[in-house]
């Protein structure tokens, strides 16, 4: 386990972290409600025990591009229905005492050091939280919508995860260790202090890559067969597939990639829309798509899209453009405004 993690847990008993972001603090059930479910989403809060029963809310917040980092704490057992959170996807890793959360169809205990849990925007969820704290990472829909649809060569959509994070897996420790450290990294910040854009960029790919190619979702599949990685993919596929992400900036040159793969170009090109569900023009498309998306996400305030779009191998501006906006619903000048943001 990480220092992140010991320190993490060393203090979550003795006080509430991101105490210098302090968003709310009440006793009173209705001003929480709508407090906090200005920060996150309207919800319905309701204490299993009358009021005077010892309900406390707290909810601290540090913000940043696209996530933020939040402890939210609970006196007395609370429920908590907020339906589908609709904007955002959720992490939450519990400091103390414990949570029952319905997700869907699914219903499980998280704890400290055990499970935690992973909320999607198309999902209702409802929750029962017990003298409960959580470290809560917040991610944007859409940033993590586009990012699937990069990784797994589709329009974007929703995408919908296992709800239960096992926090005794490889995977749950190393997300469990990064929200330690992006809390301690807000709280040495401190409410006046700024990342920037390079290391903002460096995190929020660090969180993407941690939720879509480390937690299960319905795209993890698509992901996998896109990227390669499916045991059923032929090796012929790959070894074409490896070969067009490593030369996506040039010409497409079939025969070259026909003779990479040891099989004809018309076996090639029926391999690829039956394994890939694309031509391999379409999924040239999709990697220079891909990596545009991510060149922009990491750009500096003044970089120039045209340059990169050249450099990535597109040649036809107006149709890079029209594509883009149809996998990610925005224009490349726009995903650079708010990731610069």
């Amino acid at each position: 386990m990480s220092a992140a993690v010991l320190e993490m847990s060393a203090r979550a008993s003795a006080a509430e972290r991101l105490a210098d972001f302090a968003r709310v603090t009440t006793d009173d059930v209705d001003e929480a409600a709508e407090q906090i479910g200005r920060i996150f989403c309207p919800h319905d809060l309701a204490p299993a025990r009358p009021r005077a029963a010892g309900f406390s809310a707290r909810h601290n917040c540090a913000a940043f591009s696209g996530f933020s980092i939040n402890y939210v704490a609970y006196g007395g057992s609370v429920g908590i229905d907020p339906g589908c959170l609709e904007r955002f996807f959720l992490v939450q890793v519990p400091l103390s005492g414990g949570a029952r959360i319905r997700a869907g169809a699914r219903e499980f205990e998280a704890s400290p050091g055990r499970t935690a849990s992973l909320l999607s925007p198309t999902i209702p969820t409802r929750m029962m939280w017990s003298d409960c704290a959580q470290a809560i990472l917040l991610l944007d829909r859409r940033m993590v919508e586009q990012r699937a649809a990069a990784l797994a060569g589709r329009a974007a959509g929703p995408v919908e995860f296992d709800p239960a994070i096992d926090l005794d897996t490889p995977a749950g420790r190393s997300l469990q260790a990064s929200l330690a450290e992006l809390m301690l990294l807000a709280e040495r910040l401190g409410p006046s202090g700024r990342l920037s854009p390079l290391a903002m960029a460096d995190w929020r790919e660090a969180l993407l890559d941690l939720l879509l190619n480390g937690q299960r979702h319905d795209q993890s599949e698509a992901i996998r067969t896109f990227s390669g990685q499916a045991e059923r993919l032929p090796r012929a596929l790959r070894a074409a597939r490896d070969h067009l992400q490593d030369n996506a900036g040039e010409p497409l040159d079939l025969a070259q990639l026909a003779c990479v793969s040891g099989i004809g170009i018309r076996a090639l090109q029926l391999g690829f829309r039956r394994h890939f569900g694309l031509s391999i023009s379409e999924m040239l498309l999709d990697m220079r798509l891909a990596s545009l998306q991510a060149r922009l996400a990491q750009a500096a305030p003044d970089a120039s899209i045209t340059e990169i779009a050249f450099d990535l191998g597109f040649t036809h501006l107006g149709r890079m453009a029209g594509a883009y906006r149809e996998k990610f619903g925005e224009t490349p000048s726009a995903t650079l405004r708010r990731r610069m943001s």
